[in-house]
């Protein structure tokens, strides 16, 4: 599976270039340039292009717009969930020293491979400008900073072990309670099936890693997972290998890959099936009104609960803008990160992408419903750092995991996937 989806990125990235240049709204002139009113461009390079993610970009294009005469917003999203045909068409940009005026990375170890090529610029000059140290969470800003540079302003706090639900099918199906724990979710799964309904929806090859870490998480534990990511982490041992059976088992229910994230997810929202793993940028697009999203009522037609095994622990990820080196408008690029950073950026953006703000100190009124619940979560929980959206990996070793992930979806072989993921682990580089 990972090598067709590798043939289909190299397949497109030319066809990419030539989007990307033009712009994601239509816009024909080069970032950079004059544009037909006199403002200069400023390339903005993202995955954002789905509903709910797309209008949360939209309101912080209103903002910058607004407070920044003589500046055009320049649209180059790539879409694709989770940002891999994004990286892919970026790193080739990059190579070729066409890098975007900014672009979006999640923050962590994500970003390691771009400061170590020396693609990136820090940006503590913003941190000390706009008092940012301030108003971001410590731990935050330490997963940013790289031997004390800060390379990338986060503009929100995504959580990534949030399991949604459908009520009205798991009361048909007779699943009474909502499962806690990985056992009581194998028996819920196992009822939806016998009752014909898709037990649990999923989308393309990312989504089973992110499936996967939840599962290593609720099976292994918050320390046990969090020590995985240390020098000489043991994923060999036997309790790993419960861990990854415990994903096979969980993964055997599993309907059709959908093609993304968004038609799993609608499988949910629609009555089909009964269950989808994914960050809690879903519930953007369950809750935000047509045609951002699906119009459905919480509590209703979806609900939410930790993935099973994982309560009381956050996983979280965070989105983040940089500033590459050699920017064509780097200016332009300094006045979207302060956006980007800016409260009322961050509460514009957050509700409609169904994420909580960067900053400390938000309007905490605008953060209803799932959201009132990730805040208080995100301040009150253990945390633990995503795989998929790189808190926690570097972008090679990622892509390790994700190979070993699309293999083991064909073969189902547990010894064959933590034998790779032991040897990921070790050729990381981290």
């Amino acid at each position: 599976m990972r090598r067709r989806l590798m043939a289909a990125v190299a397949a497109t990235v030319a066809g990419l270039l030539t989007l990307t240049a033009c712009g994601g709204d239509g816009g024909g002139a080069a970032q950079g340039t004059q544009g037909g009113g006199g403002e200069k461009k400023v390339e903005v390079f993202s995955w954002w292009t789905g509903p709910g993610e797309a209008d949360g970009l939209k309101a912080m294009r209103e903002i910058f717009q607004k407070n920044n005469a003589g500046l055009e917003f320049f649209d180059a999203a790539v879409a694709g969930g989770s940002g891999d045909k994004a990286r892919a068409l970026l790193t080739t940009k990059l190579q070729a020293g066409d890098p975007p005026d900014t672009f979006q990375g999640h923050a962590g170890a994500e970003l390691q491979g771009y400061i170590k090529a020396g693609q990136l610029e820090p940006v503590n000059f913003l941190y000390d400008e706009l008092k940012l140290k301030e108003v971001f969470p410590q731990q935050l800003i330490d997963q940013i900073s790289v031997r004390g540079d800060i390379y990338s302003v986060p503009v929100n706090i995504h959580r990534s072990n949030v399991m949604w639900f459908n009520p009205g099918v798991l009361k048909e199906a007779g699943v009474a309670e909502v499962p806690k724990t990985i056992p009581e979710f194998v028996t819920a799964l196992d009822k939806v099936k016998k009752a014909g309904k898709v037990p649990l929806a999923i989308g393309s090859e990312w989504t089973m890693v992110h499936l996967l870490e939840s599962v290593l998480l609720g099976s292994l534990g918050t320390d046990a997972y969090n020590a995985l990511w240390a020098a000489n982490a043991d994923w060999s041992g036997p309790a790993m290998t419960k861990a990854l059976n415990d994903f096979k088992t969980v993964l055997s229910y599993a309907g059709d890959p959908a093609d993304d994230w968004q038609p799993a997810a609608k499988q949910v929202a629609d009555g089909q099936a009964a269950f989808t793993v994914m960050g809690d940028w879903a519930y953007g697009y369950f809750h935000n009104p047509p045609d951002g999203g699906l119009g459905k009522k919480s509590k209703t037609d979806f609900d939410w609960a930790p993935s099973p095994g994982t309560a009381g622990t956050f996983m979280w990820l965070s989105d983040s803008f940089t500033l590459p080196k050699g920017a064509p408008n780097r200016d332009g690029a300094v006045a979207w990160l302060k956006v980007a950073a800016s409260k009322e950026g961050q509460d514009a953006f957050n509700p409609k992408k169904g994420s909580i703000p960067a900053r400390k100190d938000a309007d905490t009124s605008l953060y209803t419903d799932y959201l009132a619940d990730a805040l208080k979560d995100w301040g009150s929980n253990k945390l633990a750092g995503s795989i998929q959206h790189g808190v926690v990996v570097n972008d090679a070793w990622r892509t390790a995991i994700n190979e070993a992930v699309g293999l083991f979806h064909e073969d189902k072989d547990v010894a064959a996937l933590q034998s790779s993921l032991a040897e990921a682990a070790k050729n990381s580089g981290q």
